[in-house]
Order: structure tokens, then sequence, then C-alpha cells
């Protein structure tokens, strides 16, 4: 290689760097549009739609909410990891994108496709019943079951979320078999507890909290090891009769893969002061959801990657199919 070409190379390398770095220090210079892959009002709508009043404002732009639901929020996955990776278009996410996504559905989509931000919130999910079944426990609702088998049903916000794998811990802690039935989001599936239309589910606190306070459904516990303060005043379920039950679901902010590093970078700073900020706090834990960053976006893509194969190992365990 002659030094005319090599400085010429040399010169490509600087000015390529310079376009980023520049192109970072000018982000955002337009509206973000955030994907949510559930319908609006339940867990991840209200998670986003916190951190978006907030986090615009720090950017200095605004955040729209997009909400994107179905098939088990694969729908929005597909589209944030098709998005070009310019910071414009983000995603609320969970550990699906790292494996049940592949697992249940086949989507041509790996987690390379994605850029871990930082980790938003993790929470409990409340078991709730329709009120007029004689269940006053997590022990009652196991026993009512057993009586019933294959009599029983619960809903969940789509196949492979987590208030469908809290089900199927459920069945293996208990020993009974119900039929599962999934919505395309949390909200929709607590609504058909309150109708009658399923006998219990799995739900955020942000889906069942208001209907548990209205009667609409009843309340039975929550389902991480230790009470919460989401919900201080209900029992965990393995003190109500499953010892040993527990499970929780967290949610995280996502870029398509390849984000610029720089611009990575500036989300997770300015996602962190959003998520420091006491207000924020206040309206999230009211939503049913504990404020849990992590201290790098590379700390949490290595846990998100974990987890998402804890909750495979799961699922496979347990012999669940996808739809296709």
């Amino acid at each position: 290689m002659n030094r005319r070409t090599l400085a010429l190379l040399t010169a490509c390398v600087c000015a390529s760097s310079g376009a980023v770095s520049a192109f970072a220090e000018g982000y955002p210079n337009r509206p973000i549009e955030l994907l949510v892959g559930y319908s609006p009002a339940g867990a991840a709508d209200l998670i986003a739609r916190i951190l978006a009043d907030d986090l615009g404002p720090r950017l200095g732009q605004p955040i729209i909410v997009q909400n994107k639901p179905g098939a088990g929020s694969t729908l929005a996955s597909n589209l944030l990891a098709n998005a070009p990776a310019d910071g414009y278009t983000l995603g609320l996410a969970s550990g699906t994108l790292f494996g049940i996504d592949q697992y249940l559905y086949k989507v041509k989509y790996k987690g390379t496709d994605f850029t871990p931000i930082n980790r938003l919130t993790i929470s409990p999910l409340i078991l709730a019943v329709n009120p007029k079944l004689p269940i006053k426990s997590a022990a009652e609702l196991a026993a009512y079951a057993k009586a019933r088998p294959g009599e029983l049903n619960y809903s969940s916000s789509g196949i492979g979320g987590s208030p469908h794998m809290s089900g199927l811990i459920f069945e293996k802690a208990t020993g009974v078999k119900v039929t599962h039935i999934p919505y395309k989001g949390g909200a929709p599936a607590l609504q058909a507890v309150a109708a009658a239309q399923v006998d219990f589910s799995f739900g955020t606190a942000a889906s069942v909290l208001p209907l548990g306070t209205a009667g609409a459904v009843r309340m039975l516990g929550v389902s991480t090891k230790q009470k919460s303060p989401v919900a201080p005043e209900l029992p965990t379920i393995s003190d109500t009769g499953i010892p040993g039950y527990e499970f929780s679901f967290w949610y995280g902010l996502f870029g398509p893969g390849n984000l610029p590093k720089d611009v990575q970078e500036k989300l997770f700073e300015a996602v962190s002061e959003s998520l420091d900020n006491p207000k924020v706090q206040a309206k999230l834990l009211a939503a049913g959801n504990e404020v849990s960053p992590m201290k790098s976006s590379g700390e949490f893509e290595r846990w998100a990657i974990d987890n998402g194969k804890f909750v495979v190992d799961r699922a496979e365990a347990a012999g669940v199919q996808g739809p296709n």
C-alpha cells in the first residue's frame, strides 16, 4: 500500500468517525417514536408514557408512543429490528427479545438485532380471580382447580409473556391443569376476568389494581418472593399456600441493532436521569412498577440475555408451544 492510498484510507476513517460524533452531538433534531407491543392502558403503555413525558424535554424533542399490539409483542419488536439505526425509533420491551420470541413465534430477528439502552422497571404480577368465585387465597384457587381438572381457565397478555409464564409456574407448583387464553394486552386480559369470561389471571399491577380496588376482581397475592411496595397490602403467593412460588417481570428501553455508540450513551444518560427523578419514580410506583435501572448499557445487555435464557428454559420445561 503506497503512502497516497494510506493517507486516503486514514482520511476516510477520520471523516467517518467525525460524522458519527457530529451526528450524536446533533441528536435528536426531530421527534422520536417509541414502539410499545401492547395495547393502551396496560403496564407497558403506562411506563412508556410516563418515561416519554420526562425524557422528551431532557432530549429536547417530543417522544411519540405508538402502540403496536399483537403476536405476543413481536409485531412491535419486528418493526424495531427493521428500523433505521439512527435513534429515532426506540422500543419498550422485555427479555422476550432474547429467546422466547424465537422459540415460540419463530421470528426472523435475533437478540443482536437490538441495542439495549437501560432497564426501566422490575415488578411483581398480581394473582386476581373473578369475585364471584368462592376463592380467597392462592391455596383455595389451587384446591378449586384440582377439584375441577381442565375446567378453569386463565387469561394473559399473550403467549410467552410474563403472565403466561406465571400461569405455567402455577400449574407446575400445584399440579393442576387449567386452560390458557391469550389476549392482546394486559388490560383486556384482566377485563375478561372482571367480566367472568375467564376465571383468573396473573396481571400487572397497572392492569389489576384499578379493578381490584373497585371490587371488579379479587386480588389474592403478589408473585414476588417478598411483599412488594407496589401493593404492600397483599401477601405473597408463596405465603398463601404455594410455597416457593416466585416470578417477576421487567421492561427496558431498546433501539435497533448497531445503534451508534454515542447515541446509545446519550440515551442511557438521559434515561438514567429520568429514572432518578422522584416524580417519575412516584408515578411509576403508583402505576405498579419499581424503578430499576442498571449501571451501564453493557450490564443491562448481559443481564437481559441471561434473563431471556432463563424464561426460555422454563417454557421448554413446560412444553409450551407457539401459535406457528
